[in-house]
């Protein structure tokens, strides 16, 4: 049996900074279940899920150029592009049409599905921070990550000014961060 090699993430981003092959499969081992969980929330459907998780995971790699430490934490940046590859699939005209034919077929099947995705939040630990949040900042939060809505959807759905929306999600995400480190 081989030896897992665990990587501490300077040294994940030195090697995908080097374009090195085993790390990003590294990465792919140890991020994609975690991301998935994120797409399939959002998408509710297993086979459009991996399409996007593989799409992501393609954008990382081709983008990885771009990655810069000082600005966040890889899995940050990861997460980001799996949010906006997702959002971006759920706004195209064919993901509608599909979900209102997949809709109509599966209304009964997605009871145990969205079963199973709380599941794989409860493995990041992500909903239990988010109860350390304030009450508004959660729900932000809820519609921004996991509802796919865009800041400026938040502020109609809210109906509360944008900038608002904005500093609530900042302070959250702050908040978020030291209970992560």
């Amino acid at each position: 049996m081989q030896d897992v090699k665990k990587y501490s993430e300077d040294e994940l981003v030195h090697l995908l900074k080097n374009r090195d092959q085993s790390a990003f499969s590294y990465l792919y081992d140890n991020y994609s279940s975690v991301l998935y969980g994120v797409i399939y929330k959002m998408l509710e459907n297993h086979e459009l899920s991996e399409d996007v998780l593989q799409e992501a995971f393609i954008k990382i790699w081709n983008n990885f150029s771009n990655y810069d430490s000082d600005k966040g934490r890889l899995f940050t940046w990861m997460l980001n592009i799996t949010r906006n590859l997702t959002i971006d699939t759920i706004r195209s005209k064919g993901y509608k049409k599909q979900s209102k034919i997949q809709n109509s077929e599966n209304a009964v099947n997605n009871i145990s599905d969205k079963a199973n995705t709380a599941e794989s939040f409860d493995a990041l630990g992500i909903r239990k921070h988010l109860t350390l949040l304030k009450n508004d900042q959660k729900q932000i939060i809820d519609l921004a990550y996991f509802g796919g809505l865009t800041q400026e959807e938040i502020s109609k759905t809210l109906d509360i000014p944008l900038g608002t929306v904005k500093t609530k999600m900042r302070t959250a995400i702050i908040e978020l961060r030291k209970v992560l480190k």
